[in-house]
């Protein structure tokens, strides 16, 4: 249940409405406070709860029951779009577009490195590598694992540039300490235990959609990390499997205008996964721009013909310059036109 307050409520008004609303009706009350109105989220058993008794009350504008299942992702609890933001003072979800950009793999240091300075050049905000991989063939490189971090670390301490990487397992959250946002990927998506844990820590959480898994199951995981208290989640549209084979996935790019619809959380795609194909990684970013992406996550790499893995999906690192200068100047069009209505 979502209860939205008059423009002119009071502190003292809304601490006092709240503790009855906790006495009489044992619920949880979460606050979001936007740039119009207050909202109050109702959490708990809300059946017995009288409507027109909170209808009555001097200080209540609306009051609506909620059908979805997540709260805290829900945007009528939230109206406002949640903005992630980096101690370095990057932004996702602020109206701008963020790149995240680097290679499927981390395969030495001169190769991370001189990827992170060429994306960076190209206007790119964050690193992605993959220190840990997982790969459908247990005979497929694995990743470096935790010389990976280091090697990612330190192209962070060259460029400046925060870093993105997957986590495998809950057991390696200790690892990740150092990481500017942890990824949760495609294959765990619904590796509740590991979500969970993700919930308790104070760090960025880029939540990549399931090869199967609808919108609503994709929020609902969302939810297991606000659940824990970690409100910081970035969700990626990264293709779903369907019957077709032209393409390594089937990229949904009308999931972002329906999860901003539902949800508060930025949304970013990724059109090298969703793909497979280099050649299509340009088309689908503009595409993305268009359908009102929070940012796009590209893989580059210095040599795509002999990459550890996913090769055929990566921009060299001239192309990425070239689709990185198409989705800025897009960017800018999209916001004059939609500025102008």
């Amino acid at each position: 249940m979502i209860i939205v307050l008059k423009p002119n409520t009071s502190k003292e008004q809304l601490i006092l409405f709240k503790a009855s609303l906790e006495e009489k009706y044992n619920v949880t009350v979460n606050t979001w406070v936007g740039v119009e109105s207050t909202v109050l989220g109702l959490i708990g058993d809300t059946t017995q709860i009288d409507e027109d008794w909170i209808s009555a009350q001097e200080i209540v504008e609306s009051v609506k029951r909620v059908q979805e299942p997540y709260k805290k992702a829900n945007r009528k609890f939230h109206p406002d779009n949640t903005v992630i933001e980096l101690p370095t003072g990057q932004k996702i979800g602020d109206g701008n577009l963020c790149i995240m950009a680097g290679p499927c793999s981390v395969e030495s240091e001169e190769q991370i490195n001189y990827v992170a300075e060429r994306v960076k050049s190209a206007g790119a905000a964050f690193l992605r590598g993959g220190a840990f991989k997982p790969r459908t063939s247990p005979y497929s490189f694995q990743g470096l694992k935790s010389e990976g971090l280091d090697l990612l670390k330190g192209a962070r301490k060259a460029t400046g540039l925060p870093i993105v990487t997957e986590i495998m397992s809950s057991a390696h959250i200790d690892m990740f300490e150092g990481i500017d946002i942890i990824q949760v990927g495609a294959r765990n998506m619904q590796n509740f235990e590991l979500l969970k844990q993700l919930g308790k820590i104070d760090k960025p959480i880029l939540l990549k959609r399931g090869l199967a898994n609808t919108i609503e199951e994709w929020i609902m995981s969302a939810e297991y990390i606000m659940a824990g208290g970690n409100n910081k989640v970035i969700l990626c549209e990264r293709g779903i499997r369907t019957y077709e084979t032209a393409t390594r996935n089937t990229l949904d790019l009308s999931a972002v205008p329906v999860v901003k619809k539902l949800c508060h959380l930025p949304v970013i795609v990724d059109p090298s996964h969703a793909t497979g194909k280099s050649w299509l990684v340009e088309q689908m970013s503009l595409a993305a721009v268009a359908a009102g992406a929070d940012g796009l996550m590209i893989e580059v790499h210095n040599d795509p013909k002999h990459a550890l893995s996913d090769g055929a999906q990566s921009l060299t690192p001239d192309k990425f310059d070239e689709v990185a200068r198409k989705v800025f100047a897009l960017k800018k069009a999209y916001d004059e036109i939609m500025s102008n209505g």
